[in-house]
């Protein structure tokens, strides 16, 4: 048996992918005035995340993280460099890998960053349980769209 596609308004409040562009919009906003006192951008903290959770890692691991393609990581990460966070090392094995470190500098300003989640949480002015079901909820619709684009990709 096969699903029939529903009809659905063609209205901009019942866009799910308004409610989901606009939501980022808000959340990044949010966040700007607390990683402008840490002199990051939003992608620039997301980079930090993944480094501070996993030190040492290729660029390509962090853009697969980040879900993002190399491309548009690597300048993110060479302005992470020069501010003195960051260091691209080469592989000595494989010259065109390309690994990230963190310096002193940017092992320390995990140290400044920590209160970060907690306030976002209470600007969301949301219960934790509410939260972690919607992010649960959102990476299940991300992996779903994954899937579809990289089936769309393959036809």
């Amino acid at each position: 048996m096969t699903q029939r596609t529903p009809v659905l308004p063609l209205t901009l409040d019942d866009q799910l992918c308004f409610a989901l562009y606009s939501t980022s919009l808000s959340m990044t906003k949010a966040y700007k005035p607390l990683l402008d006192r840490l002199g990051l951008t939003y992608p620039q903290y997301l980079a930090m995340l993944v480094l501070w959770e996993s030190d040492n890692v290729t660029v390509k691991e962090i853009a697969a993280r980040l879900n993002l393609d190399s491309a548009t990581v690597t300048p993110l990460l060479k302005r992470l460099e020069a501010q003195g966070y960051v260091e691209r090392v080469r592989g000595t094995e494989d010259e065109r890998l390309v690994f990230i470190r963190l310096t002193k500098a940017g092992s320390a300003l995990k140290r400044s960053a920590r209160d970060v989640p907690g306030t976002m949480f209470c600007a969301t002015r949301q219960q934790l349980d509410f939260l972690t079901r919607l992010r649960e909820d959102l990476n299940t619709l991300r992996a779903s769209l994954n899937e579809s684009n990289e089936q769309q990709d393959a036809s």
